[in-house]
């Protein structure tokens, strides 16, 4: 998952997370301004991952260090979009089975 925030039409700043482990909190995966961030939302982007405008969120996660947890102020924020990231991995999968792809998705994102 990836958020981004726009501060002027001349930066964009943007962060991702990722939670590969169910047990563990979800960690800082990459974060950015500018061009860096432009780079991280086309990746995002090409690879489907789903990608929210937040300013708050973007801001409060920008501050950590790459690897980190995400901190529990912004997990309800992070749960709901993360919410949303896997209803719509489900949906994809489901309209694949319906259509006889038998390509399966391992239902890790990561950016």
């Amino acid at each position: 998952m990836t958020t981004r925030e726009i501060k002027d039409e001349s930066v964009t700043k943007a962060v991702a997370i990722e939670n590969d482990d169910a047990k563990a909190l979800p960690k800082l995966s990459a974060k950015g301004e500018g061009k860096l961030a432009e780079r991280i939302l086309d990746i995002a982007f090409a690879q489907g991952v789903k990608v929210r405008q937040d300013k708050d969120l973007t801001e409060l996660l920008s501050a950590l260090d790459v690897e980190s947890p995400v901190p529990l102020e912004a997990l309800h924020a992070v749960s709901l979009i993360l919410e949303r990231v896997y209803a719509e991995n489900n949906k994809l999968r489901d309209l694949e089975n319906q259509s006889g792809n038998t390509d399966k998705n391992t239902g890790d994102t990561t950016v």
